[in-house]
C-alpha cells in the first residue's frame, strides 16, 4: 500500500480503520492533534504517528509525502474542509467516512477543482453510505426511468463516541430532496411502515447523506431517507420535535455533552454477531412502477472498518478518477457486496417488457 494516512486514528472507528490497514500489510501513518493518544496508537500498530491540527497553516505540510488520507475525525463539518483544502494544496487524495449530508453537499461543490488539482474526493467510504449508495445504484439500474427513491436504515443502537457526536449536531435536523433541492423539514417529518425482513417496522424521516450522493450515483432528484425505529424508542415517536428542540438548549445540551464522554463504541462480541439492514425503493411516478431490494451487512463499524480501507487501497492503486465521487460512482453498486457478511435481495423485480409486449399482443 503506497503512504496512507489515517486522521483520528485513535477515535474508535479510526482505531478499526489503521487495524484492518496494518491486517492487510499495510503501515498506515496515524495522525491527530493529541500527541499521547497518536504516539500510543502508533506504538500499538507499529507505525509512524503524526501530530498536527486541522486548524493550523501547515497542514499541507504534513501532507506532502502522503498519497492519500482516509479522515476519521469528526464532526466532519469541521473537519472535512480544512483537511480537503489542504489534500488539494498537496495533491492528496481525499476520503472520509461522513454520513453529514451537509459535508456531502460542500464537497460536491468542489468537483472541477478537485479534478483540476488531479486529487480524488471520495467522503462517505463507511457504513454510513456505501451500502445505500450500492444499493441505490442497483435500483435505478434495474428501473431506469425511476424518478423517486427512498431508502431506510435499521441498525444496532451501539454507537460510538463520534457517531454519538453527529447525531448530537443534527438533533432537531430534517432533510429531503424534492426535484433536485434539499428542502429542511421538521424532525421526523414522514412516518413510514418498512419490512426490514421481519415485518413492518415504524420508521422515521432523517437527515442520511443519500438525499445528496444517491442524486449524484443515479440522477434521481427526489430521495427520502428513513430510519428504522426500534421497539424501545417507538413510544417516543410523538415526542420527536420537543425532544430535538430541548437537545438544542443549554442546559439539555450541555448534560448530553457530558453523557457523551461515557460512550465508546461496540465492543468485539459486538462488532462480530450485530448487523445492519437497508432497504430501498425505486419508483417511476408516471407509470407507477417499482422497484425494491434490501442488503444485510455485519456490523456497521465493522462493515466501515473494511470498505474504507478497500477504497483507500483502490485510490492509491489509481483505479477512482480524481473529482468527487461516491462509493457507487468510483466502484460500482457491486461494491457493498464485496465485503464479507453481506448480501443483497430484489424484493421487487422490474418489469419485464418482452412480458408486457405478450401481453399487449394477447390482448389485441
Amino acid at each position: 500500500m503506497d503512504s496512507l494516512l489515517v486522521y483520528g486514528a485513535y477515535g474508535y472507528t479510526g482505531r478499526l480503520i489503521a487495524r484492518e490497514a496494518v491486517a492487510r500489510g499495510g503501515s498506515p501513518i496515524a495522525a491527530g492533534r493529541d500527541a499521547r493518544r497518536v504516539a500510543d496508537q502508533a506504538e500499538s500498530l507499529d507505525v509512524e504517528g503524526r501530530v498536527f491540527d486541522l486548524e493550523s497553516d501547515d497542514v499541507a505540510a504534513h501532507l506532502a509525502d502522503v498519497d492519500a488520507v482516509v479522515n476519521c475525525a469528526g464532526p466532519f463539518t469541521e473537519t472535512a474542509e480544512p483537511m480537503l483544502e489542504a489534500c488539494l494544496a498537496s495533491g492528496t487524495n481525499y476520503l472520509d467516512i461522513t454520513g453529514e449530508f451537509t459535508v456531502f453537499d460542500r464537497l460536491s461543490r468542489r468537483d472541477q477543482q478537485a479534478a483540476a488539482a488531479d486529487v480524488t474526493v471520495l467522503p462517505g467510504v463507511g457504513f454510513e453510505v456505501v451500502p445505500s449508495d450500492c444499493l441505490a445504484a442497483f435500483l435505478a439500474s434495474q428501473l431506469p426511468a425511476a424518478d423517486e427513491l427512498a431508502l431506510a436504515v435499521r441498525a444496532s443502537p451501539t454507537v460510538s463516541h463520534g457517531t454519538a457526536r453527529t447525531i448530537l449536531d443534527l438533533a432537531g435536523t430534517g432533510v429531503v430532496r424534492r426535484n433536485g433541492r434539499l428542502l429542511q423539514v421538521p424532525t421526523a417529518y414522514q412516518h413510514r411502515e418498512i419490512d426490514f425482513g421481519d415485518g413492518p417496522t415504524p420508521a422515521v424521516t432523517a437527515p442520511w447523506g443519500d438525499v445528496v450522493t444517491a442524486a449524484h450515483s443515479t440522477g434521481i432528484e427526489t430521495i427520502e431517507v428513513y430510519v428504522g425505529l426500534p421497539p424501545a424508542a417507538r413510544p417516543a415517536l410523538p415526542l420527536a420535535g420537543p425532544l430535538a428542540w430541548m437537545a438544542d438548549r443549554g442546559p439539555v445540551a450541555a448534560l448530553l455533552e457530558r453523557a457523551l464522554e461515557a460512550v465508546d463504541g461496540p465492543d468485539e462480541r459486538q462488532l462480530a454477531t450485530g448487523e445492519a439492514v437497508v432497504w430501498g425503493e425505486a419508483t417511476d411516478s408516471a407509470t407507477g412502477r417499482t422497484v425494491r431490494a434490501r442488503v444485510r451487512t455485519p456490523n456497521p463499524y465493522a462493515l466501515t472498518a473494511e470498505t474504507a480501507v478497500t477504497a483507500a487501497e483502490r485510490v492509491l492503486a489509481g483505479d477512482v478518477d480524481a473529482g468527487f465521487q461516491t462509493p457507487a460512482t468510483a466502484f460500482g453498486s457491486e461494491f457493498v457486496l464485496e465485503c464479507a457478511g453481506t448480501e443483497r435481495e430484489r424484493l421487487v423485480a422490474p418489469p419485464d417488457p418482452e412480458a408486457v409486449d405478450r401481453s399487449l399482443e394477447a390482448d389485441d
